[in-house]
């Protein structure tokens, strides 16, 4: 089952995530907050496996509550559940430690495999915010955005090896890896392994490419 924290100041947006999310057979809403401080003393309590946060709350916003509860518990997966994304909240958001950048005009099947996406420690973006990074993404690949141990592990992913080989082969531990393929898909614009083995493909990061 995975447990699920939701923050949203809307009442009425907040009750009816929960009510759609709690359909599904494989995911519990465990607690609900209207604000940013809420959201961290309910993830301290609860700890959950994902986190959604709305972006825009009174008192503390969801990049603050997004930074407190990554550096609190970083086993928690967290993603901005907003109404938008422009280029400079997506950033914030990404730096404060979220995996992941929901729209709420999603459609509910869209955000159900979001979650899941979420929960199994990937990064769900949402196309408008994905697009939205297009610029940064350019700009960063032309300064070379990726650094020698993480191309490593990217070389590794890209061919197919699970999280517990690339640790292996490369002498670190899984959650290192954990945390190199975090930074790489926030760094490329990717939200999934199969999307970073293309883009290394591309990029000719893989062995005699």
């Amino acid at each position: 089952m995975i447990r699920i924290l939701l923050a949203d100041d809307h009442a009425v947006v907040r009750r009816g995530l929960a009510a759609m999310i709690n359909e599904q057979p494989d995911l519990e809403v465990v607690a609900e907050a209207t604000d940013g401080e809420e959201a961290v003393a309910a993830a301290a309590l609860t700890e959950p496996d994902v986190a959604l946060l709305d972006l825009s709350m009174p008192g503390m916003d969801g990049i603050e509550a997004t930074r407190r509860i990554v550096a609190a518990h970083p086993g928690i997966h967290i993603a901005i559940l907003t109404s938008f994304a422009e280029r400079n909240m997506v950033l914030s958001a990404l730096d404060a430690g979220a995996l992941g950048y929901l729209l709420k005009d999603a459609e509910s099947t869209e955000l159900v495999a979001s979650i899941r996406i979420l929960a199994a420690g990937n990064s769900p973006l949402a196309a408008a915010a994905a697009r939205a990074l297009l610029p940064e993404v350019a700009e960063r690949r032309a300064e070379g955005i990726i650094s020698e141990r993480e191309r490593e592990v990217l070389a590794l992913v890209a061919v197919g090896c699970a999280n517990k080989e690339v640790a292996r082969r490369l002498e670190i531990s899984e959650k290192t890896v954990k945390a190199h393929l975090t930074r790489i898909f926030r760094r490329i614009g990717v939200y999934d392994r199969v999307q970073a083995g293309i883009w290394a493909r591309e990029n000719g990061m893989l062995a005699g490419s």
